[in-house]
């Protein structure tokens, strides 16, 4: 499978760090500075055509965030959307993290997706039931 990106202007290519990663590096396009609490939307600086029948998951790089303290949200990119992909994040730490230029700052996972019929009806009975949040 490919995947086709453009370039927007300074920005680095996604890649795979690592022969057998999962996952894509994502790259800022430019300098970020998140202060304490600030949520932003970090540019990349590039677009996708993202196959039909996939998406893309962006997940957090483990180093910004056990290290650094910093969250990506909302990271879904759709195969019809061809914007710029930015990357939501909030700095989850009590300083300012800067991410420099070209830094890798997310990575994203291409996943087929199922599309399934939605169906109003009776659940079926399963062991666990409605037992929720912190159920045994």
């Amino acid at each position: 499978m490919q995947l086709k990106v453009i370039k927007l202007g300074d920005a680095k290519l996604p890649d795979y760090h690592y022969a057998h990663d999962a996952g894509l590096d994502l790259y800022v396009s430019d300098e970020v500075r998140i202060a304490p609490g600030e949520r932003v939307s970090a540019p990349t600086g590039v677009a996708m055509a993202i196959p039909e029948g996939y998406v893309g998951l962006i997940w957090d790089k483990s180093g910004h965030s056990h290290k650094r303290g910093l969250k990506t949200m909302g990271g879904v990119v759709d195969s019809g959307y061809r914007g710029e992909v930015k990357v939501g994040i909030i700095n989850l730490s009590r300083q300012e993290v800067v991410i420099g230029k070209h830094e890798a700052i997310a990575q994203m996972l291409i996943q087929k997706v199922e599309h399934v019929a939605v169906v109003e009806g009776a659940l079926d009975d399963t062991e666990r039931g409605e037992k929720g949040f912190g159920s045994n």
